[in-house]
């Protein structure tokens, strides 16, 4: 295992730095070692690693939605709250229809769902910057983002159910709201009983060291995602959203020098956990699949891409958004990657018949639509985002 640590860590930071050198953003060298060094190609990993990516994987998405809820402001989205509620499900709704039309709906749901990987953390780059806050636009596509998944992951498991021969309730679709609405709470909750920790301790003149603080955050959050799997079977609930929620909580409870601190660690987190993440999820790419996929595949992504582009579009309607920033909004929406690598291959599995389209379709999405709405993001926002000045903001922020 610790071989293979090195491996990801050494070969992953190259990559991205040689990457970066040619102009292109870092995750694409993370992601081409992790395919080069997967089961499929040279199987330099071992299997124990193997066997608890999902888990790393996940690790690393709470340490950059820590990351964002900390950079969150809660009145920055009620400027955008009816463009950030739709962002959460039409665009993914779009794609997954023209997909359901074209093929078949466990298709179309695998391919709907946008990437948190990708998109948050160049969310929380540009609100660091300032590009694009003074409209809310990088605060919008990361609510919109982080409960776009919610959607996309109840109607998949519905429509796998349906693909079995079962029958899908309608009372699942009630699944979405639930979840998204208990995991706010439960992420709010939680994020207040911190806050009244860090704070009661201070009173006392027992100060919390931000590393330790750190650590306490980090098992909360592992205490919310934990906490979706045990109620599971009981009620649906959202434990990535209520770990960004929590977050969000505590930035706007915390005094700002605490909270750009925290924000500073998770920062310097991220760095180990992005190549983690990224390489990860090149590794469960099961290249061979590429090969089997044909034209049709590719041609069914492609619609997919432009329907969800349409959606984004309907979304912006009626905002003040200028026509650049509905185009950076639209690019924002393309990458493709998490959610692909974690259900892609469960139709499969399931010896579901249309297993194999599916796989080669999540397969072809991480691979076509995460560079492309990377390098889109990392190219575009300059140009198309205006940055907020200092005499823009607010005093005291």
């Amino acid at each position: 295992m610790l071989l293979s640590l090195a491996i990801i860590f050494l070969a992953g930071f190259s990559a991205a730095a040689i990457a970066e050198r040619i102009g292109l953003p870092r995750i694409i060298g993370m992601i081409a070692v992790g395919i080069v060094i997967s089961p499929y190609v040279l199987d330099l990993l071992d299997p124990t690693i193997l066997g608890i990516s999902s888990e790393l994987r996940q690790i690393a998405l709470i340490i950059i939605l820590i990351r964002a809820g900390l950079s969150l402001d809660l009145s920055d989205l009620k400027k955008v709250g009816r463009p950030a509620a739709m962002m959460s499900f039409l665009p993914a709704a779009f794609g997954m229809t023209v997909s359901s039309c074209g093929s078949t709906a466990v298709m179309g749901a695998v391919l709907s769902a946008v990437s948190p990987a990708v998109v948050v953390p160049r969310m929380v780059k540009l609100i660091d910057g300032k590009y694009g806050t003074e409209k809310g636009i990088p605060q919008m596509i990361l609510a919109g983002a982080s409960c776009d998944d919610v959607f996309v992951i109840v109607l998949f498991s519905s429509f796998v159910t349906m693909a079995q021969g079962g029958i899908a309730k309608p009372s699942d679709l009630v699944d979405i709201p639930v979840s998204i609405v208990l995991g706010t709470i439960l992420g709010a909750a939680a994020g207040l009983a911190l806050h009244l920790i860090f704070a009661t301790s201070f009173r006392r003149g027992k100060k919390i060291r931000s590393t330790v603080k750190v650590i306490i955050i980090l098992g909360t959050a592992f205490l919310l995602i934990s906490a979706e799997k045990a109620v599971k079977p009981y009620a649906a609930l959202s434990g990535l959203l209520a770990v960004m929620t929590m977050a969000c909580v505590l930035k706007r409870r915390s005094a700002v020098e605490v909270t750009a601190h925290l924000s500073g660690k998770f920062s310097q987190l991220w760095i180990g956990a992005e190549v983690m993440l990224f390489v990860l999820v090149g590794a469960a790419v099961d290249i061979r699949s590429i090969v089997s996929a044909s034209a049709y595949v590719l041609l069914m992504i492609f619609v997919a891409l432009i329907f969800r582009s349409v959606g984004v579009f309907i979304c912006m309607l009626g905002t003040d958004l200028n026509a650049g920033e509905r185009l950076f909004c639209i690019i924002a929406y393309l990458p493709k990657a998490t959610v692909q690598a974690a259900i892609g291959s469960v139709p499969l599995s399931m010896g579901l018949p249309c297993g194999k389209i599916v796989l080669s379709a999540a397969v072809l999405g991480i691979v076509i639509t995460a560079p492309l709405g990377a390098i889109g993001i990392d190219r575009s926002f300059g140009r198309l985002l205006s940055k907020e000045t200092e005499k823009d903001t607010p005093s005291g922020q």
